[in-house]
């Protein structure tokens, strides 16, 4: 059997993970350009880890900055099959407090101009994204949010808005309306390309605020969010290591493996060869 690689994309305040043994830091070239740094690679037991701040270890990515298909192509090319994605949310529900989780289960895309596929340039396709995280791994971050004592919610719906301003409250009240859970800015297109790249992929989301929707609590700032986020990350990395125990992780049963084996539509022959070349890891058994 081949060894599990669990990849961790950590949003703002989660910029390492702690707990990490034989720590090396892997500087990644893709044909996307770079990622937002270094690949933080390790041990955490008998598991390999691969770790990569969203943002950057200094926090100098702005969300519609980061180059979302390098980090994907990136974790892809150093053979992970699961990213666990850690980000800060506002919540847009009464009852889900600053400082719970959320174990996201669908998404709703507000951005306006992110590169959201690997297609392109000469090949084109469609990929299935009704159900956008891998229910699998979503089910090991819930429990192992349970098992950390974590005040979790399993599923939701995260709107996805672009940044790297605040909502007005007018919006924060619209998307209130329309039924989601928790506001953020960086899971789409993230999640949209780890589907492209059949890697399974689940967030825990981290409440911070109630957003401005809640005329009675102060609206949002970036200090009221890095004080609930110190609190957070803690918890983070905790269900993270319980959950890399998990023996789901043995194997891959779930839809994401093969989920680019129909997507391709382009004539095989009419694909370019440098556009084959760069996609050689992510659709080559296919082509």
């Amino acid at each position: 059997m081949s060894e599990k690689i669990i990849g961790v994309i950590g949003g703002s305040g989660l910029y390492s993970m702690d707990a990490l043994e034989d720590v090396k830091s892997v500087k990644v070239t893709t044909p996307f350009g770079e990622p937002s740094d270094e690949y933080i690679t390790g041990r955490l037991g008998d598991v390999k880890m691969v770790f990569l701040p969203r943002h950057g270890r200094a926090h100098k990515l702005l969300p519609s900055e980061i180059n979302y298909r390098a980090n994907i192509y990136g974790m892809k090319k150093l053979g992970v099959e699961w990213i666990i994605s850690v980000s800060a949310v506002g919540s847009m529900k009464e009852e889900i407090h600053p400082g719970d989780m959320v174990i996201v289960d669908q998404f709703f895309d507000r951005t306006k101009s992110r590169a959201s596929t690997f297609l392109g340039d000469g090949i084109a396709g469609h990929v299935e994204f009704a159900e956008p995280v891998c229910g699998d791994l979503s089910k090991v971050l819930y429990n192992a949010a349970l098992g950390a004592g974590a005040t979790v919610h399993m599923g939701g719906t995260y709107v996805c808005i672009e940044g790297p301003q605040f909502s007005t409250r007018a919006e924060s009240k619209i998307y209130r309306s329309w039924g989601v859970d928790v506001i953020g800015m960086t899971n789409i297109p993230e999640a949209k390309l780890a589907r492209e790249a059949e890697i399974c992929y689940a967030t825990i989301a981290l409440s911070t605020d109630y957003d401005c929707w809640h005329e009675e609590e102060e609206s949002v700032t970036v200090e009221m969010i890095l004080e609930t986020i110190s609190k957070n990350v803690t918890m983070a990395r905790e269900i993270i290591i319980g959950a890399v125990k998990d023996k789901a992780f043995e194997g891959r049963s779930c839809s994401c493996a093969s989920a680019m084996q129909y997507a391709a539509v382009t004539q095989r022959e009419a694909i370019p060869e440098k556009t084959r070349e760069n996609l050689s890891i992510i659709l080559g058994k296919y082509l």
